[in-house]
């Protein structure tokens, strides 16, 4: 479908999988409102997304501060008739023993990634609701359904993301508004050429994911006329999750 017209809200829009589905729904026609704590690679973004063609509104935000994201939400409830769109994409992790993890890392990991993706949901849907419905994305990760070490902050905010989706997918369906969320597996957002043969064919898909693969899925999940699709995770990992791997 054509998203021309249609307002959507991207977290996290600065680089990565993020920059790439805010140009992805542009170049489809959508007016984009973006945001990032980075405020030069936010920046960026909105370039490229002029040059696609589309109008775009990008504001700097720190997701663990709930009183930034209000205020950007009713800025842009001033600014819009409605929200179409929002995919939570925003998160952070901190890579450390669970021996080391302090406090102040685990609130702000888990604070960003989970409380965040919650309150732009709550925000975006008290705008969505008035205006006929809508659709959520929220990118979790399938470190939320298997594990590295020292990951425990990363992966317990996920996890909780997962199932916060479908039970926002309960609480916000009579509204009309559909919440899902994506799984990436390993998406390689820096250079692509760098990859090693091996980093390939681990996957049974014969090659790792790009940000691509993660953008024209939200297009899919977001589509109006995919409504009966609410409240899932998909898993978009080259099918690594569903490989065996034994010691040889």
């Amino acid at each position: 479908m054509s998203y021309e017209g249609k307002v959507v809200i991207v977290t996290g829009a600065g680089k990565g999988i993020g920059r790439t589905i805010a140009i992805t729904y542009a170049q489809q026609g959508a007016r984009l409102f973006i945001i990032d704590k980075d405020a030069g690679e936010l920046q960026h973004t909105s370039m490229l997304i002029e040059q696609a063609g589309a109008g775009v509104f990008s504001h700097v935000l720190d997701l663990s501060e709930p009183g930034e994201i209000e205020d950007f939400f009713n800025s842009v409830g001033g600014q819009v008739d409605g929200v179409d769109v929002l995919i939570n994409n925003a998160g952070i992790g901190v890579w450390k023993s669970p021996y080391d993890l302090s406090t102040e890392e685990w609130d702000y990991v888990v604070g960003t990634n989970l409380r965040g993706t919650f309150l732009c949901s709550r925000e975006a849907a008290k705008i969505m609701r008035n205006h006929g419905g809508g659709s959520i994305v929220n990118i979790a990760s399938t470190r939320a359904l298997m594990s590295e070490p020292n990951s425990e902050a990363y992966a317990a905010s996920k996890g909780g993301i997962l199932s916060l989706t479908h039970a926002l997918a309960l609480s916000l369906g009579p509204d009309h508004i559909r919440v899902n969320a994506i799984s990436p597996g390993w998406i390689e957002t820096g250079d692509y050429n760098t990859l090693q043969p091996r980093d390939h064919l681990q996957h049974p898909s014969m090659r790792v994911g790009r940000p691509e693969d993660i953008a024209r899925a939200c297009l899919y999940l977001t589509n109006p006329e995919n409504d009966f699709i609410t409240g899932i995770n998909l898993v978009i990992d080259g099918g690594m999750t569903r490989k065996m791997i034994y010691d040889e």
